[in-house]
C-alpha cells in the first residue's frame, strides 16, 4: 500500500481505537503530515525503535509497541519453552506514554507464554540489565528514548546477559516483525489475567536492595572525603531514587537535589533537551552549586545510563569534564586503586569505542591492561564483556564512550 492507502486502513479498520482515529482526522487535510506518518514503518535494529510518539506507522504508539513485541515474543519462543519460562523483564522511563507501551508489551509476551516481570514505577536502564541477570531471564525491554527531546519515545531489547541485542538478534526479530502483515494477528492477553495465570508479575522492592548492596560492593576506597558538597540532577528522569540512595549509603551526606528537575517530568520543562553531554543541561544544577558553593555537579540523562559532570575550579567557576576526561580519570582511579590492593587480574581488559581517546589506553599499559577497541556503542562494548565470559581470554575491568556513558562491574 502507499501511504494513503495506509492512512485510511488505520481510519476504516475497526481494530484501531477511536483516539486514534481523531488524531487521525485531525490530519486530514495535511498529506505532507500523513505522507510523514506512514511512508514507512520505524526501523527496528540493534538500538531498538524510536520515535516521536503519535498515531501511523512511523510514529510511536501502542500498536507498533504490539508488532514489535510479537516479533520479539516468536523469537524467544523459537528458542524453546525453557528459554520462555525464564522469561523478559519490562522497564520504563518517565516519558509520555512510558509506562502504558511497557503495559502493552507485556500483555503481549503474556499472551504468547513468556513469564513476564513488571515494574510497579521507573526504572534505569543499568537496573533492567542487572535485574535480567538477577532473575535469570531471558530478555528485556527498555521503553525509554534515552536523551531524545520529549516527542519521542523508544524500545531497547537486551538479551540474557544484560545488554543491548547485536545485528544477529536483531535480523531475526525484524524478520518476525515484517512476517506481520495484519495487526489482528498480534496476540494481546488482558493485564488482570496475565496475573492471575502468573504470567505476568511485580518486580518487588527487593531487587532495588540487591542492586544498592551490588553498587555499594563495587566501591575500592572508604578513606575518601565524604563531606564535598554534590549538586545531583536526574533531569526529570529515572535516576533520582536511586543515585540519591546510593550515594546516601556510601556516606555522602551533602547531595543537594535540583528541586525543579527532582521529580518525572516528560515535558522536560527546565532543561528542553535532556541530554547533560550538552551543558546548557547544567543550567539549573551550576545555579543550585553557587548557592550551595558546591564542588561537584552531576546529571544523569532521563534513563540514566549517561552521567556528566562539571567541577568547581579555582575561581569558583564550574567546569565541564568531557566524557573522554571522566573515562581516563575513572581508569586512572579503578587500576591505581586495585594496583594498590593487588586485585587487578593476570588478564584485565578495558574495553572502549574506535572514537574514543587514548589517554586510557597509556594508563592502561602502565599497569599491564589490555585495552580491546570495539565499534560505538554499548551494544559492542559489553558484547566484548559478554565474549570474556565465554572465552576466558580476558576479564572485563571497565568500559566506556566518550558520550559519558560507563560501566564497572
Amino acid at each position: 500500500m502507499d501511504f494513503y492507502s495506509k492512512y485510511m486502513y488505520w481510519l476504516e479498520n475497526d481494530y484501531f481505537d477511536e483516539d486514534t482515529k481523531k488524531e487521525l482526522l485531525s490530519i486530514k487535510d495535511n498529506k505532507k503530515e500523513i505522507e510523514d506518518r506512514f511512508y514507512k514503518e520505524l526501523e527496528f535494529g540493534t538500538a531498538g525503535l524510536r520515535g516521536i510518539i503519535g498515531a501511523g506507522t512511523n510514529r510511536m504508539n501502542k500498536y507498533i509497541i504490539r508488532k514489535v513485541s510479537q516479533g520479539l515474543a516468536d523469537y524467544i519462543n523459537k528458542k524453546g519453552n525453557i528459554f520462555a519460562k525464564r522469561g523478559i523483564v519490562i522497564a520504563y522511563d518517565s516519558r509520555f506514554k512510558s509506562q502504558e507501551f511497557a503495559l502493552e508489551a507485556s500483555l503481549v509476551f503474556a499472551a504468547n507464554g513468556i513469564t513476564t516481570w513488571f515494574f510497579d514505577e521507573i526504572k534505569p536502564v543499568s537496573f533492567l540489565s542487572f535485574a535480567i541477570r538477577y532473575l535469570n531471564a531471558a530478555a528485556g525491554v527498555a521503553i525509554t528514548a534515552s536523551h531524545n527531546p520529549k516527542e519521542y519515545n523508544g524500545y531497547k531489547v537486551y538479551w540474557e546477559e544484560g545488554s543491548q541485542i547485536l545485528d544477529d538478534i536483531a535480523k531475526e526479530i525484524l524478520d518476525n516483525i515484517n512476517s506481520i502483515k495484519d495487526f489482528s494477528e498480534i496476540k494481546i492477553m488482558d493485564f488482570e489475567e496475565g496475573l492471575n495465570k502468573g504470567l505476568i508479575s511485580y518486580i518487588g522492592k527487593d531487587i532495588d536492595d540487591e542492586y544498592v548492596e551490588y553498587v555499594k560492593s563495587l566501591s575500592l576506597n572508604d578513606n575518601i572525603d565524604k563531606d564535598i558538597k554534590i549538586v545531583y540532577t536526574p533531569l526529570n528522569g529515572t535516576g533520582n531514587k536511586l543515585v540519591r540512595r546510593v550515594l546516601r549509603e556510601r556516606g555522602f551526606a551533602n547531595v543537594f537535589v535540583v528541586p525543579e528537575q527532582e521529580n518525572p517530568d516528560p515535558d522536560f520543562k527546565t532543561v528542553g533537551y535532556p541530554n547533560p553531554e550538552d551543558i546548557k543541561a547544567f543550567e539549573y544544577a551550576k545555579r543550585l552549586g553557587k548557592e550551595k558553593n558546591a564542588d561537584i555537579l552531576i546529571a544523569t540523562d532521563p534513563d540514566c545510563d549517561r552521567v556528566a559532570c562539571m567541577v568547581k575550579d579555582d575561581e569558583g567557576n564550574y567546569r565541564e569534564i568531557n566524557g573522554n576526561q571522566i573515562g581516563a580519570l575513572l581508569v586512572n582511579y579503578i587500576l591505581s586503586s586495585r594496583h594498590e590492593k593487588g586485585t587487578i587480574p593476570q588478564n584485565a581488559a578495558i574495553v572502549k569505542s574506535i572514537v574514543t581517546g587514548d589517554l586510557s589506553k597509556a594508563i592502561a599499559d602502565k599497569y599491564n591492561v589490555k585495552t580491546v577497541e570495539t565499534l560505538t556503542g554499548f551494544k559492542h562494548i559489553c558484547g566484548k564483556a559478554n565474549e570474556f565470559d565465554k572465552t576466558k581470554e580476558n576479564t572485563f575491568l571497565f568500559g566506556y564512550e566518550e558520550s559519558i556513558g560507563y560501566v564497572y562491574g
